[in-house]
């Protein structure tokens, strides 16, 4: 099983989006295990979490090609354009949350009470996110949208996020605060399915394409 520890911030201020010099403290991972009904093209991807006493903070930078974003509202199928995802499973908890980002910043996400299919291939229960839970997250992308005609040529993008422990705790009313060597589990995405160039990938290996498979989540083991 994957395996990400988390590192926990020395000054927990909320300062967003973060410094480099913070980032070089996280530790960094590759989402680069490619579903077989992906493209030639597969991005190059990688991510890093931190964390402090009010939420989780990450980052994720791609160099990529064939890039579209044709989505720009809130809780909009992101999945299609060129993505990256987040999904987080807190500890005793049977649902988990997904947070998928499209290269310009757009979000959807949710909480996951059933990730089976239905006869449509929808989940089977799913609540998602209001705009009202926005006050409790933040995201910074270095590309502006829409971008309808697709980039063909080689660009380095990247997206970082912030969610708070409060909005999380807000659907799951019991959720425990996070503290040295509490374990929750995880999984990162990328993704682009509206492009010339498809393609899947995951941080941990996943065995067909479908990534609401949270059997298949890594280990999320928070530092003191």
């Amino acid at each position: 099983m994957k395996i990400y520890h988390i590192k926990k911030r020395p000054h927990s201020n909320s300062n967003f989006p973060l410094t480099e010099n913070q980032w070089q403290e996280a530790n960094w991972v590759r989402i680069d295990s490619f579903l077989p009904e992906s493209s030639a093209h597969r991005p190059e991807t990688r991510v890093a979490l931190l964390y402090d006493d009010h939420g989780i903070y990450g980052r994720f930078q791609v160099h990529d090609r064939f890039v579209r974003c044709l989505h720009t509202e809130f809780r909009s199928p992101v999945y299609q354009d060129a993505c990256v995802e987040f999904f987080v499973q807190p500890a005793g908890a049977h649902s988990y949350f997904n947070f998928e980002f499209n290269a310009c910043g757009t979000l959807l996400a949710g909480l996951v009470l059933n990730p089976e299919r239905d006869e449509t291939g929808e989940l089977k229960s799913f609540l998602s996110l209001q705009q009202s839970d926005l006050t409790g997250i933040k995201i910074r992308s270095s590309l502006q949208g829409p971008i309808k005609e697709e980039i063909t040529d080689p660009v380095n993008w990247e997206l970082e996020f912030f969610v708070s422990f409060d909005m999380l705790a807000h659907y799951i009313s019991d959720m425990k605060r996070p503290s040295g060597g509490m374990h929750w589990r995880c999984n990162f995405y990328k993704c682009a399915e509206n492009n010339s160039h498809p393609h899947w990938a995951s941080w941990a290996p996943v065995p067909e394409l479908n990534f609401h498979l949270p059997e298949y989540f890594g280990e999320l083991i928070f530092e003191g």
